[in-house]
Order: C-alpha cells, then structure tokens, then sequence
C-alpha cells in the first residue's frame, strides 16, 4: 500500500508568508502580491504623470511651457493629452517585451528511482489528537537503504521552460528599471543618511555672542543680496533666449539652442542649489536667534540617536551582502540567524526586524536622490520638509519610492532567503523571475548587488573628502558668469 500522511496546518494554509507559516490566518498571499505588482506600474505610469501634468497646467506652465487657461475643463484636457502619450509609449514598451520576453527557463535536477510498489509496505497508525508527529514514523530497514542506493542523479541540470503570467512578468520589468535607481540612489543614501543625521547634531544651533552674531548675519545678507541679483540677471537671459528663438527659430536640432539652454538649465540649478543652501542656514540662523525660546535642544540629540542607528543598520547591510549575498555559498546566514532567532520566542520581533531593514532601503534611495542632486546638478532637488514641501516634490519622491519599492522587495527576499524560504514572494522572486529570459542574467550574475557596493565604497570615499554640502559655486561666480554671456 501507499501511505498517506496528514498534512501540516502551515502547508494547508494557502499563500502564508513568513518564517514561522502557521500563524499566517490564512491570507491569499498570491493575491496580494499581484495586486501591488499592477498598482505599482498603475500610479507610476498613471497617476503621479497626470498629476504632474494636471498642477503644470494649473501653474499656466505645461511641459514646454505652452499656455492654458484657467479653467478646470481646460487642465485636465491638456493632462489627458499628456497622459494619454505616456500610456501609449509604455503601453508599447510592455507589450513588446512581454510578447518576446515572456518565458523563464527554471533549472531542475532529474531523479532517477526504482518503483515503490517492489518496495516494503507500511501501515501507519492515525494519531488521536488528528497530527502528525515524527514517533508515528518507524526505524529505516535495510530494504529502505537499499532502495534509497538505487536513486541515481543527473549531474547536470536540465530545464523547465514556462510562460510567466503578465502581473509576474511587469513585476520583473518594473524590477529590472527600478534597479537602476536604487543601486545608485540607494547606495549614495546608505552611506550619507548616518552621515547627514550625525553631522546635524555636530552643527546644531549654538548660542552666538554679539561678534559672532553680527558676522553671520551680515553674511546671510550679502548671500542674499547677491541671490536676488542672480535671480534677476537669470529672468532677464531667459526672456532674452525666449525673444530669440521667437525671432530667430530655435530648437532641438538648432545646436547653438541646445547648447544655451542646457548652460541656462545648469546655471538655474546652480542658483536653486545655493538658495537650497541659504535658507538652511537662516534657518539655522534663526533658530539661534529669534526662534531658540521655541527651539526643541532635544531634535539634534534625536538626531545623533538616529544617525547612530543607521549607521549600525548600513554596516549590517554591507557585512550581509559581501558575507551572504555575494558569494555563491554564504560564509554566514548572518542576518538570517538574528531574524529566526526571534521567531523562537516572539516572532512579532523578526517581522519588525525584517521591516525596519528594509524600510531603510526606501529611506536611503530618497536621501541618495537628494544628496545626489544637490552634489552634481544632473537635475532639480525635492527636498521633503514639514509644512514646507510642494506638491511636485511629494509627486517626485512618491514616484521615486514606488519605482524602487519591487527592487527593495527583490534586493530583500535575496538578503533573507533563509528566513523567508516558505513565502510565496520567494517563490516568485528566487524561482521565476531569477530565471526570466534577458532580465535573468543581470539576477544570476548579481551585476545590481556588485553595482550596490562599489557605489557605497565611492560614496564613503568622497564623503569622507567633502562631508558638508557646499554650493557649486558662490553668488558672485555666478553672477559674473551670467554678466559674461549677456
């Protein structure tokens, strides 16, 4: 006969996440996950881009600066045209590479073995209690080892191809873009996010005597000064260039209009850049001044505090990835081990353990954006700050998050894959995408992860050089360099 065994109340449970899957209560994990894999592309491609075209119009300002009116008919109009562009470039993109990308080639080894029914018989009795426990199960004889003998194994592996379904596969792609970003955002934030939190408490506000108070506030007012005069010299060069090229004619194949609008877009940046600058430090200015009765002295000690801690969890990051994640046998589960062992007495704590780790990779992306912005000007800083961010900014980073969210996810379940063996994310992540045709390679060959820390090692380096964030180039550089080409 053929035994047959109870099954686990873990394995009947369908879709349990987590290292310890009894307690799941049944929650529809694949569900769940190919919910947040459409909705991700959803408010990426969707949403956050009609929402940026819909405020533009509403500012009168719409992409290349084309003039709307002010009714509200009018601006979604001219955010519907936008958007409906957006979706058919991306609605191509993804059709295109599903239609000849959409096939995953699974590695499998082949058993070889002899027929059970030449084998011993076995009678199991039930268990009262309705589970099943290892004494049910009787000592190997030595028809069972010799059963067992006959297996033979193919030392090479073989191949399964399968066809991946559409919400797996845009899940891979959207992975594979997001990738891009975090390994470059989120390896400059692991290593400037403790940085930042710590120096915010070396150059916190202190009590100035009336020499130094008049200095810097002299300073901040020639900052100023100059800034305005900036700022004119740019709205004057830039209704210049607009008379022009009305005049003249202008455009993308026009390489002398190129060439001014791209010096005109890297001085803007430069000047938004030392504004950026200048309102931190009468910030802190005034924080030392006038603001220092309803200054809290305890924020730059929470900062310490916080900086500190991110440190140690940015160290962890890096020992886990050069020690588990980059060698194809791990030297430790390192991690792992932390995150099992609270699942032998509160398991709440692995979980939270697993989420504060993570979490941090979407804290330091958006603080490597920034950072990133403000060193090297490439393109416009949204810094988010309470009661002072624009709704361009929350759009920006909430676009930036979500596009490094499936990257975090992927970069995570590699991480903690001996803590997360049983989950229905792993399956997904480790098993189909892992070997998806043309995405698999960069996965396999771990190009992201090498990326991921060389980059924090660079970053470590040139902070280590330059900690402090300083302006491109002072007021008066930049106002006679404007002067220069007028």
């Amino acid at each position: 006969m053929t035994p047959t065994y109870p099954t686990s109340p873990a394995l009947q449970t369908p879709g349990c996440d987590g290292f310890d899957t009894a307690i799941c209560g049944g929650i529809n994990m694949t569900l769940f996950w190919t919910v947040i894999y459409w909705l991700i592309p959803a408010w990426v491609f969707l949403l956050i881009p009609f929402s940026i075209f819909f405020y533009e119009a509403d500012d009168g300002m719409l992409m290349a600066g084309t003039s709307v009116g002010a009714k509200p008919n009018s601006r979604i109009k001219e955010a519907i045209k936008y958007e409906l562009f957006v979706i058919v470039i991306f609605g191509l993109i993804f059709a295109l590479t599903y239609l000849f990308l959409n096939e995953t080639a699974i590695p499998v080894r082949e058993v070889t073995a002899p027929s059970f029914d030449a084998g011993p018989e076995y009678t199991i009795t039930p268990n009262a209690e309705g589970g099943f426990t290892s004494s049910q199960l009787a000592l190997m004889s030595e028809e069972d080892v010799m059963l067992l003998e006959r297996n033979s194994a193919n030392p090479e592996l073989q191949t399964v191809a399968l066809t991946v379904n559409p919400a797996v596969f845009y899940a891979g792609l959207m992975a594979w873009l997001g990738w891009f970003l975090f390994a470059l955002f989120g390896a400059i934030g692991m290593a400037a996010m403790p940085l930042d939190l710590i120096l915010a408490f070396v150059y916190r506000p202190r009590h100035m005597d009336a020499v130094e108070f008049a200095e810097a506030q002299m300073s901040l007012r020639d900052r100023v000064n100059e800034l305005v005069s900036v700022g004119e010299l740019i709205k004057i060069e830039r209704e210049e260039r607009a008379q022009q090229s009305a005049d003249q004619g202008g455009g993308w194949f026009n390489k002398e209009a190129r060439k001014r609008a791209n010096e005109e877009k890297k001085t803007l940046l430069q000047f938004k850049q030392a504004v950026f600058l200048l309102e931190e430090d009468a910030e802190d200015f005034a924080n030392c001044t006038q603001n220092y009765k309803s200054y809290n002295p305890l924020i730059p000690f929470g900062s310490l505090l916080l900086g500190i801690c991110a440190f140690v969890i940015s160290i962890f990051w890096v020992l886990h990835i050069i020690l588990y994640m980059l060698p194809n046998s791990p030297v430790t589960p390192f991690l792992n081990t932390y995150f099992q062992w609270f699942d032998t007495w509160f398991p709440l704590f692995g979980v939270l353990s697993v989420a504060i780790f993570s979490f941090y990779l979407l804290l330091c992306a958006v603080k490597g954006c920034f950072k990133f912005g403000l060193r090297f000007l490439f393109f416009q800083v949204h810094p988010m700050k309470i009661n002072k961010t624009y709704m361009s900014s929350f759009l920006f980073n909430t676009g930036l998050v979500l596009l490094c969210a499936l990257p975090v996810v992927q970069f995570s379940v590699s991480a903690f894959q001996d803590y997360a063996r049983y989950t229905t994310i792993n399956q997904v992540i480790n098993v189909q995408l892992k070997y998806l045709k043309f995405f698999g390679w960069w996965w396999q060959k771990k190009v992201f992860e090498y990326a991921f820390l060389a980059i924090i090692l660079l970053t470590c380096i040139y902070l280590g050089c330059r900690p402090r964030d300083q302006s491109a180039s002072n007021s008066i550089q930049l106002r006679d360099k404007l002067k220069s080409r007028m």
